[in-house]
């Protein structure tokens, strides 16, 4: 698997950062089901009552992330703005080496992130297994659908991403409104979907569409067949279709709105079988150097003013009362394609082999 150039640098929370840029993101989380999404966490026994965090809160906090760089860069500047005195150390790569960095961390010991914020819930569900987050129940939480959130704080969702067919509308005329075009004559050798070797995102959409009977392996059988393009990221599927290099594309929706607003030759289509959701959840963890700088974070990561900026970069909002963007489907309107969240995190790295040995990916 070739390795992406990890990249860390200190974002000052007195400059401005400018928001330009797609990067491939890691994604996929939380479990939704068809119509009603299910808990992504059993209810806990534990649950700790939130300590108040300080009005003022300083220092030095520690962002791990697998967002696009504008947008971590966006969410850095909001907060900002409320806690001037707090520098952040940002850490940003695909969620897979955003994970692999904090095991290694923490199997020396010397765990440095305070916040983590990555694709999916079953990344968190095997993290909280592993005794390494912090529960923390923001006060923010309320506005959070109860089975988008970890029952005992451990950790949120930040919002809705749905996995959607990114189509250039330069070359497909008639567009599909069904996964199986995918597997179709017309599609041999014009499909790209992103590595669950490297996405947090697509790993979670592989462990969703293997358990579904509409699907399952023989699905993935029929892609290679059709031989379909495994590129590393979200990031690199958009360019791809939008430069029409690949006709059809699996990629995160809000990837593709964003392109289609800026003027590419890309549709988003959310096929009839139902999409996959995550929510790409944020949690502190467990003996985090700055707890009260993290707790602020994740306070405003949540909170009506932060969800507002998600759905200003063009994502879904998880908090309710705050309206989906211009050209994306709300959690309400969207047809789910979900699985156990316990089971996804038990078989992740056993589908992420099968997957590698059926169908190669960096």
């Amino acid at each position: 698997m070739n390795r992406i150039a990890l990249r860390k640098w200190t974002l000052s929370l007195f400059a401005a950062v400018s928001v330009i840029g797609l990067t491939a993101c890691g994604t996929s989380s939380s479990s939704p089901q068809a119509a009603t999404p299910s808990p992504e966490a059993a209810p806990q026994t534990n649950n700790q009552a939130a300590e108040p965090v300080p009005a003022k809160v300083g220092g030095t906090l520690s962002f791990y992330t697998s967002q696009p760089d504008a947008d971590a860069a966006a969410l850095i500047d909001g907060f900002a703005k409320k806690h001037p005195e707090v520098k952040v150390e940002l850490f940003r790569s695909g969620t897979e080496e955003v994970i692999s960095r904090l095991q290694a961390e923490a199997q020396a010991g010397q765990v440095k992130a305070d916040v983590l914020l990555v694709a999916d819930a079953p990344t968190f569900a095997s993290l909280k297994k592993q005794d390494l987050l912090m529960p923390y129940t923001s006060p923010e939480a309320e506005q959070i659908p109860a089975e988008l959130k970890d029952a005992d704080g451990s950790y949120t969702g930040t919002k809705v991403m749905a996995t959607v067919l990114g189509v250039n509308t330069q070359k497909v005329s008639t567009l599909p409104d069904s996964w199986k075009v995918l597997t179709a004559p017309e599609a041999a050798g014009k499909g790209v979907m992103p590595s669950p070797l490297y996405s947090g995102a697509a790993a979670y959409n592989l462990g969703v569409f293997t358990r579904q009977s509409e699907f399952g392996w023989n699905y993935f059988e029929g892609l290679k067949a059709n031989q379909m393009t495994v590129s590393k990221g979200n990031g690199a599927v958009l360019k791809s279709v939008a430069g029409g290099e690949k006709e059809y594309g699996i990629v995160v929706d809000y990837m593709v709105a964003r392109a289609k607003q800026e003027g590419s030759p890309v549709e988003l289509i959310y096929p009839s079988e139902g999409v996959p959701v995550i929510t790409e959840p944020i949690g502190i963890l467990k003996g985090a150097q700055n707890p009260d700088a993290a707790k602020a974070f994740v306070d405003y990561v949540l909170s009506e003013e932060g969800q507002k900026l998600a759905a200003d970069l063009g994502y879904t909002p998880i908090r309710k009362g705050v309206e989906a963007p211009e050209g994306l489907k709300s959690l309400e309107e969207i047809k789910v394609l979900s699985a156990d969240i316990a089971e996804l995190e038990a078989s992740r790295e056993a589908d992420k082999k099968k997957f590698g040995e059926m169908m190669g990916g960096n």
